[in-house]
């Protein structure tokens, strides 16, 4: 859990006692590549924070296609941030793209948290700022930059992705065909 004390130690001061305690509210998950955290249409009840490995969130849009919409490697959070904070029905699945070790909490644990430890609102506000920040940038890239440069712009901002994470992944992350980036990427190469 040193992994997830040096992130917390990012945002919060906290000390190891107060972490036992904070850690008594989550529970820790091996889970296999592929295996689903969630489906579509389930009730979305958790978080998940990595602490190894990678975690996809993704729908089937009208032609049956998965359309990935967020991905979430070491120290990262993911879930259907607006159906877990409505505790209704998700418009996602979160599966996990490679063997995973993740921190799953449910809803009502963490508004016990809350009430326990006032210094973990303050964490969890930082990370939905910055998440939301985020989420504007990337919107304003996919309005503003080319296919070629929203390709480029990932490739820079996350190299490690590249290497890390299937193409036909990556592809339908950035609203591409699988065929279409192999292109992109020859044309680079070039």
């Amino acid at each position: 859990m040193e992994t997830f004390k040096a992130h917390l130690d990012k945002f919060i001061s906290i000390n190891d006692e107060e972490l036992a305690s904070v850690l008594s509210f989550f529970q820790v998950m091996e889970v296999k590549k592929k295996q689903n955290l969630m489906l579509e249409g389930e009730v979305c009840k958790s978080m998940f924070f990595v602490l190894k490995g990678c975690l996809r969130k993704f729908f089937i849009n009208e032609k049956g296609v998965e359309q990935t919409t967020d991905f979430a490697i070491e120290n990262w959070w993911i879930t259907d941030t607006f159906a877990y904070e409505r505790q209704t029905k998700s418009n996602f699945s979160v599966q996990a793209v490679e063997r995973s070790i993740i921190l799953v909490i449910d809803f009502h644990s963490q508004e016990l948290l809350l009430e326990k430890h006032p210094m973990m609102e303050r964490y969890f506000r930082m990370i939905y700022q910055r998440a939301y920040a985020a989420s504007e940038r990337r919107i304003r890239y996919l309005y503003e930059f080319s296919r070629e440069e929203l390709y480029m712009q990932f490739s820079t901002q996350y190299p490690g992705f590249i290497q890390r994470i299937p193409q036909y992944l990556i592809a339908s992350f950035l609203g591409f065909t699988p065929e279409y980036l192999s292109e992109i990427r020859a044309k680079l190469r070039s």
